[in-house]
């Protein structure tokens, strides 16, 4: 069974930094992707950043390249995206998700992800 846990959300002040984990279980990530996205109140679901299956390029929302880094340790079953310099339009609800399609060349619309974890909040106070 696939399942994604989230992890690591808190209320943060702007400019500082946090760590989102995502445990996965039941897929492999030499086969499938792994994306982050948000969703702040009253705003559709938008992508963050994915790492392809395989060789794991990854890829970013221009909103947070250069503040945003995925990786993923396949020891550890865990897809982490550290948040540096955050912002106040960084508020919003994380999720984790999972796209079988594996191979990506870009983060993809939500809807072509095919399992999703429960969520976690971040919020940042300016």
């Amino acid at each position: 069974e696939v399942q994604l846990v989230e992890s690591g959300g808190a209320l943060v002040q702007a400019g500082g930094s946090l760590r989102l984990s995502c445990r996965t279980s039941g897929f492999s990530y030499e086969h499938y992707a792994v994306g982050w996205f948000r969703q702040a109140p009253g705003k559709e679901r938008e992508g963050v950043a994915c790492i392809s299956s395989g060789l794991g390029d990854t890829y970013y929302a221009d909103s947070v390249k250069g503040r945003f880094t995925i990786s993923r340790d396949s020891a550890e079953n865990t897809v982490t995206l550290q948040m540096n310099n955050l912002k106040s339009e960084d508020t919003a609800d994380y999720y984790c998700a999972v796209d079988y399609g594996g191979i990506l060349s870009s983060i993809r619309d939500a809807a072509q992800y095919d399992n999703w974890g429960q969520g976690t909040q971040v919020t940042v106070s300016s």
